[in-house]
């Protein structure tokens, strides 16, 4: 099985679209998406340097629409699954029919822009911590008040939240681990960016969400979506929650991914499927010259039957930072729809959980009283008929 990777904020670099204008009718296919996005995406892809494109506010419509353009070169008859990661969830909810591509790039531009403005209402940032044991990491993380806002596997975590608490995890950091400040304007995937989500909420009633032709993993949670009302539902919501990557990562493990294609601009997420992944066949789309390539690779793909291999569980998600109180619900029992499983206590509010399907709580991955970050996963479900 192969899956598609897209990229997300932080792969840009400088000049990374001109080499993909030289394709026939590349030109006009992008200016049509600055028109969609109220920005000179030609300008900006070719001749901005890496100040100008670190905006928030660019630096999204400009990943969507290289992404946008290097799939429209590709049959995608091959890709089994695809995942993006952050706002290249727009580019993968493209490629498996979710969103129209101008809807896809258009949000991307609201996204962009609104996640900007929430910026300047808190002094917030990310810092990456490296070594440690994850587990040590995401307690101190949780300790200092601030979030695992990217679980991005082969030990990526980033912490986000106020900079005066990013400090404190700096200045105590975890054990054997060290706390790297990033380049970033503000505290994305967490609570922060809740003006941003609100404006994207408020246009998701006008959207078209058709469901997917393939497997589309969810950041949230590593589940493949069923439809596209949910999918948009998630695309929404991501804005404030924690990427787990990693658990789209061992999604693409249970399912069995041998090969993997990172549509442009390509190099990070090829590099954590290479670390967690082993021994699969990967392409990374730097430039057309990577064309043939990953055209070989779907051809001998195609007709694959992805029916065999849709996961048959799902995965019950902390929707906030904070306690888990267990509601005595055991595993192998059966659940209806809305059964509450228990509730997570924060320091301002208790937010219930609940089933979400029909079916059998398969496990409990937390135990009673243990402290979890938003996004974690709480419990594994079965829906009902996937046994």
């Amino acid at each position: 099985m192969l899956v598609l990777l897209a990229p997300g904020q932080g792969s840009q670099a400088p000049g990374m679209l001109s080499p993909w204008l030289q394709l026939p009718g590349a030109a006009a296919r992008v200016s049509w998406m600055a028109t969609l996005t109220g920005l000179d995406l030609l300008q900006l892809g070719t001749e901005a340097d890496a100040e100008q494109i670190k905006d928030t506010a660019v630096t999204q419509p400009l990943i969507v629409a290289l992404g946008l353009l290097a799939t429209a070169e590709l049959d995608l008859s091959g890709a089994g699954v695809t995942a993006g990661h952050s706002v290249g969830e727009l580019t993968a909810a493209a490629a498996a029919g979710v969103l129209h591509p101008d809807t896809a790039v258009a949000l991307s531009a609201v996204r962009g822009r609104e996640m900007a403005a929430a910026c300047g209402q808190a002094d917030t940032g990310m810092s990456a911590v490296l070594g440690g044991d994850p587990d040590d990491v995401v307690r101190r993380i949780t300790e200092c008040g601030l979030t695992a806002a990217n679980r991005n596997g082969a030990g990526q975590i980033v912490a986000a939240g106020l900079r005066e608490r990013l400090e404190q995890l700096r200045a105590e950091p975890p054990a054997k681990a060290r706390v790297v400040p990033l380049p970033v304007a503000g505290a994305f995937h967490t609570e922060y960016m809740a003006p941003a989500e609100k404006a994207l909420a408020e246009l998701a009633g006008g959207i078209r969400a058709s469901d997917p032709d393939r497997l589309l993993l969810s950041n949230a949670d590593g589940t493949a979506v069923p439809s596209g009302a949910e999918m948009l539902e998630r695309l929404v919501r991501q804005v404030t929650a924690p990427v787990r990557f990693d658990s789209c990562l061992a999604t693409m493990r249970h399912l069995g991914v041998t090969a993997a294609i990172e549509l442009p601009p390509a190099g990070t997420l090829a590099g954590l499927a290479k670390r967690e992944l082993k021994g699969i066949d990967i392409v990374a789309l730097r430039t057309p010259a990577d064309l043939p390539a990953a055209r070989e690779l779907l051809a001998q793909h195609a007709g694959a039957h992805q029916a065999e291999h849709t996961p048959d569980w799902r995965v019950i998600v902390a929707p906030v930072r904070g306690t888990i109180q267990q509601a005595g619900v055991r595993a192998g029992a059966d659940v209806a729809a809305g059964t509450p499983l228990g509730s997570v206590v924060s320091k301002r509010e208790e937010v219930q959980v609940s089933t979400t399907y029909d079916g059998v709580l398969a496990e409990w991955l937390v135990e009673d009283g243990d402290l979890v970050d938003a996004g974690d996963p709480l419990a594994r479900l079965y829906p009902a008929g996937a046994r």
